[in-house]
């Protein structure tokens, strides 16, 4: 067996912190996620900013891609099938009629080696097979995560040898409160965003482009998440009251700030679109180190390319072939506002 089809045990697991003055940073080689994030309020407690699990254990039974890399394709595909060259590839339904980010076992739940470890940095890689929960072509990944002062950086490059989608993310859930105190509802967030991919009901891009201007979904000058939450646009109704929207970037940096805690986090990316997701479909039936897991409990902002791609002529094209390399950039700043 693979290493991806074998199962995975708690002693296969490999933890790493990266270290600098006033953060610390755990990745795991499962899933290549980021299990915790820990930096200081303006009082100067370091405290926990991310949604994570201690055990294998917790993310195997209730784990909703916490910190994980996504792939080979963040978000969903529609009727759980794509055509690529002109042949038809059936995928795991795994979100009702859809495909949901990579299907039933996708890269959040694989084990990856370690090329390079160091207390700034963490080289992953990844080897998934042909026709991996469906895909074709053999992909290599490698997920570099580079920590410098109090910015954290996630950089994956990846490589194939047949035409394939992909569209990778991270999927770290935030909460800038530190250690769960509250929920994300009174953070305020500021997305550069002029345009958003409306979604039906099942939560799949419709494929048109709206304006944010006069909605819930306007954050070009911050709002909190509560005001979206709270209010009854349809679209917000929709997502759990609250969010599940692709948004087009029309700059950098996305930033959150819990004005509480004074933390705050800037996100610059060189993807196209940031999904805000505020949690409004975790479960309450297990906690989180401690913490009752409930809606609003964390938000996420994935960056990637439109949701859907492989199957909308308009959007952009995420197919890879087997002489180009996929590139995919993050970096996570993090700062304090002494006010």
């Amino acid at each position: 067996m693979t290493k991806q089809t074998a199962l995975i045990r708690e002693t296969d697991l490999i933890r790493h912190t990266l270290t600098q003055p006033g953060i610390e940073v755990e990745i795991w080689n499962y899933g290549g996620i980021i299990n915790d994030i820990r930096v200081a309020d303006r009082d100067g407690r370091i405290e926990s900013v991310v949604l994570g699990f201690d055990t294998l254990k917790e993310y195997r039974d209730h784990s909703p891609y916490f910190g994980a890399i996504v792939g080979r394709v963040a978000g969903r595909i529609g009727q759980a099938q794509m055509e690529v060259e002109g042949t038809v590839y059936p995928l795991a339904a795994n979100d009702g009629r859809h495909h949901l980010h990579g299907g039933i076992k996708g890269f959040d739940q694989t084990l990856f080696d370690i090329v390079e470890a160091a207390t700034d940095r963490l080289h992953l890689r990844l080897v998934s097979p042909d026709g991996t929960e469906g895909y074709p072509g053999n992909v290599t990944l490698d997920a570099i995560y580079q920590l410098d002062g109090l910015e954290l950086t996630l950089t994956m490059h990846a490589t194939t040898d047949q035409t394939t989608p992909l569209n990778l993310t991270n999927h770290t859930y935030w909460n800038l409160s530190g250690n769960l105190q509250r929920d994300i509802l009174d953070h305020q967030l500021t997305i550069p965003s002029e345009m958003y991919l409306p979604v039906g009901a099942d939560l799949l891009p419709t494929g048109e482009l709206r304006d944010v201007t006069g909605t819930p979904l306007d954050f070009r000058s911050g709002r909190s998440i509560r005001n979206g939450a709270e209010s009854d646009h349809p679209e917000t109704v929709a997502a759990g009251h609250g969010y599940d929207h692709p948004f087009l970037l029309s700059g950098q940096p996305i930033r959150l700030e819990d004005p509480a805690s004074g933390r705050s986090l800037e996100v610059t990316t060189n993807q196209p679109v940031v999904i805000l997701y505020t949690g409004t479909q975790l479960e309450t039936d297990y906690e989180i180190r401690g913490v009752r897991s409930r809606p609003s409990l964390g938000l996420c902002l994935e960056t990637q390319v439109h949701p859907n791609a492989v199957n909308e002529p308009s959007f952009p094209d995420i197919l890879v072939k087997p002489n180009q390399i996929y590139h995919w950039e993050m970096t996570y700043r993090f700062g304090v506002n002494n006010d």
